[in-house]
Protein backbone atom coordinates (compact mmCIF):
# COMPACT_ATOMS: atom_id res chain seq x y z
CA UNK A 1 0.00 0.00 0.00
CA UNK A 2 3.08 1.71 0.01
CA UNK A 3 2.71 3.25 -3.68
CA UNK A 4 -1.03 4.17 -3.37
CA UNK A 5 -2.65 7.75 -2.71
CA UNK A 6 -5.35 7.20 0.36
CA UNK A 7 -7.89 7.09 -2.86
CA UNK A 8 -6.15 3.66 -3.54
CA UNK A 9 -5.05 5.13 -6.64
CA UNK A 10 -1.44 4.94 -7.73
CA UNK A 11 0.41 8.29 -7.38
CA UNK A 12 3.18 7.51 -10.04
CA UNK A 13 -0.02 7.31 -13.03
CA UNK A 14 -1.62 9.88 -11.74
CA UNK A 15 1.01 12.61 -12.30
CA UNK A 16 3.14 12.74 -15.57
CA UNK A 17 6.81 13.94 -14.58
CA UNK A 18 7.66 17.62 -15.63
CA UNK A 19 10.89 17.80 -17.66
CA UNK A 20 12.97 21.03 -16.28
CA UNK A 21 16.26 20.38 -18.05
CA UNK A 22 14.32 20.36 -21.38
CA UNK A 23 12.31 24.02 -20.28
CA UNK A 24 15.78 25.25 -19.58
CA UNK A 25 18.11 24.04 -23.18
CA UNK A 26 18.07 25.90 -26.03
CA UNK A 27 15.54 23.91 -27.91
CA UNK A 28 13.14 24.31 -24.93
CA UNK A 29 13.74 28.60 -24.43
CA UNK A 30 13.59 28.34 -28.31
CA UNK A 31 10.30 26.76 -28.17
CA UNK A 32 8.90 29.09 -25.99
CA UNK A 33 10.00 32.28 -27.76
CA UNK A 34 8.43 31.02 -30.98
CA UNK A 35 5.13 30.21 -28.84
CA UNK A 36 4.93 33.71 -27.59
CA UNK A 37 6.23 35.46 -30.95
CA UNK A 38 3.71 33.70 -32.98
CA UNK A 39 0.63 34.42 -30.25
CA UNK A 40 2.21 38.05 -31.16
CA UNK A 41 2.20 38.09 -34.91
CA UNK A 42 -1.31 36.82 -35.02
CA UNK A 43 -3.10 38.72 -32.00
CA UNK A 44 -1.63 41.75 -33.69
CA UNK A 45 -3.04 41.11 -37.14
CA UNK A 46 -6.01 39.88 -35.41
CA UNK A 47 -6.81 43.38 -33.99
CA UNK A 48 -6.73 44.70 -37.75
CA UNK A 49 -9.35 44.58 -40.35
CA UNK A 50 -7.52 41.99 -41.96
CA UNK A 51 -10.16 40.09 -43.09
CA UNK A 52 -10.43 42.90 -46.28
CA UNK A 53 -7.27 42.02 -47.23
CA UNK A 54 -6.54 38.17 -48.77
CA UNK A 55 -2.81 38.59 -48.07
CA UNK A 56 -3.45 38.60 -44.47
CA UNK A 57 -5.45 35.29 -44.51
CA UNK A 58 -1.95 33.46 -45.19
CA UNK A 59 -0.17 35.11 -42.56
CA UNK A 60 -2.89 34.24 -39.99
CA UNK A 61 -3.10 30.90 -41.19
CA UNK A 62 0.89 30.39 -40.79
CA UNK A 63 1.12 32.36 -37.80
CA UNK A 64 -1.72 30.34 -35.71
CA UNK A 65 -1.35 27.02 -37.01
CA UNK A 66 2.23 27.25 -35.88
CA UNK A 67 1.29 28.48 -32.78
CA UNK A 68 -0.77 25.41 -31.83
CA UNK A 69 1.49 22.88 -32.94
CA UNK A 70 4.51 24.29 -31.27
CA UNK A 71 2.56 24.94 -28.16
CA UNK A 72 1.26 20.75 -28.88
CA UNK A 73 5.20 19.92 -29.17
CA UNK A 74 6.68 21.94 -26.02
CA UNK A 75 3.92 20.25 -23.97
CA UNK A 76 5.06 16.94 -25.55
CA UNK A 77 8.40 17.51 -24.47
CA UNK A 78 7.91 18.99 -20.91
CA UNK A 79 5.77 16.03 -19.64
CA UNK A 80 8.18 13.68 -21.51
CA UNK A 81 5.24 12.09 -23.46
CA UNK A 82 8.02 11.52 -26.24
CA UNK A 83 8.90 8.86 -23.98
CA UNK A 84 6.12 6.60 -24.22
CA UNK A 85 6.05 7.10 -28.28
CA UNK A 86 9.52 5.99 -28.36
CA UNK A 87 8.97 4.30 -32.18
CA UNK A 88 8.38 7.81 -33.73
CA UNK A 89 11.86 9.43 -34.72
CA UNK A 90 11.17 13.07 -32.43
CA UNK A 91 14.41 14.40 -33.53
CA UNK A 92 13.47 13.59 -36.94
CA UNK A 93 9.64 14.73 -36.66
CA UNK A 94 11.36 18.01 -34.79
CA UNK A 95 13.99 19.08 -37.12
CA UNK A 96 11.10 18.55 -40.41
CA UNK A 97 8.62 20.93 -38.08
CA UNK A 98 10.75 23.30 -37.64
CA UNK A 99 12.11 23.41 -41.71
CA UNK A 100 8.29 23.92 -42.39
CA UNK A 101 7.76 26.05 -40.07
CA UNK A 102 10.95 28.17 -41.15
CA UNK A 103 9.77 28.30 -45.17
CA UNK A 104 6.28 29.16 -44.43
CA UNK A 105 7.26 32.07 -41.86
CA UNK A 106 9.52 33.37 -44.59
CA UNK A 107 6.86 33.39 -46.94
CA UNK A 108 4.05 35.18 -43.98
CA UNK A 109 7.24 37.28 -43.23
CA UNK A 110 7.36 38.57 -46.68
CA UNK A 111 3.58 38.87 -47.20
CA UNK A 112 2.80 40.49 -44.07
CA UNK A 113 5.84 43.26 -44.70
CA UNK A 114 4.27 43.54 -48.30
CA UNK A 115 0.67 44.28 -47.19
CA UNK A 116 1.83 46.63 -44.88
CA UNK A 117 0.64 50.46 -46.78
CA UNK A 118 1.81 53.71 -44.74
CA UNK A 119 -1.24 55.46 -46.35
CA UNK A 120 -3.87 53.16 -44.65
CA UNK A 121 -6.71 55.20 -43.98
CA UNK A 122 -6.49 53.55 -40.06
CA UNK A 123 -3.34 54.25 -38.17
CA UNK A 124 -3.56 51.49 -35.68
CA UNK A 125 -4.06 48.91 -37.97
CA UNK A 126 -0.64 49.96 -39.76
CA UNK A 127 1.42 50.75 -36.55
CA UNK A 128 -0.26 46.72 -35.67
CA UNK A 129 0.58 45.43 -39.04
CA UNK A 130 4.07 46.61 -38.99
CA UNK A 131 4.60 45.47 -35.97
CA UNK A 132 3.25 42.07 -36.64
CA UNK A 133 5.60 41.85 -39.37
CA UNK A 134 8.67 42.61 -36.88
CA UNK A 135 7.51 39.49 -34.97
CA UNK A 136 7.04 37.74 -37.90
CA UNK A 137 10.51 38.15 -38.29
CA UNK A 138 11.97 37.41 -35.34
CA UNK A 139 9.55 34.23 -35.07
CA UNK A 140 11.17 33.03 -38.53
CA UNK A 141 14.43 33.49 -36.95
CA UNK A 142 13.63 31.60 -34.34
CA UNK A 143 12.17 28.59 -36.01
CA UNK A 144 15.68 29.46 -38.09
CA UNK A 145 17.94 28.42 -35.41
CA UNK A 146 15.51 25.28 -33.98
CA UNK A 147 15.89 23.75 -37.45
CA UNK A 148 20.48 24.21 -37.05
CA UNK A 149 19.74 23.41 -33.45
CA UNK A 150 17.18 20.07 -34.48
CA UNK A 151 19.20 18.82 -37.36
CA UNK A 152 22.54 18.66 -34.69
CA UNK A 153 20.15 16.73 -32.35
CA UNK A 154 19.29 14.40 -35.19
CA UNK A 155 22.54 13.66 -36.91
CA UNK A 156 23.53 13.60 -32.93
CA UNK A 157 26.54 16.86 -33.25
CA UNK A 158 26.33 17.76 -29.54
CA UNK A 159 24.07 17.59 -27.02
CA UNK A 160 21.21 19.29 -25.29
CA UNK A 161 17.79 17.95 -23.51
CA UNK A 162 15.87 17.49 -25.91
CA UNK A 163 18.45 14.60 -27.46
CA UNK A 164 19.18 13.18 -24.38
CA UNK A 165 15.26 12.54 -24.40
CA UNK A 166 14.78 11.67 -27.69
CA UNK A 167 17.32 9.05 -27.99
CA UNK A 168 17.36 7.77 -24.53
CA UNK A 169 14.17 6.22 -24.73
CA UNK A 170 15.35 2.45 -23.11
Amino acid sequence: MAGLSRSGSPRAAALPALDGAFALSPLGGLMCAQAVLGLLVWTLIADTTYYLHAAYSWVMFVSIFFWIVTVLFFMTYLLQLQLKFYVVPWSLVLMIFNAVATVLYITAFITCAAAVQPTSWRQWDYNRRAAASFFACLTMVAYGVSTFLSFRAWKGLGSNAATSQVTDHA
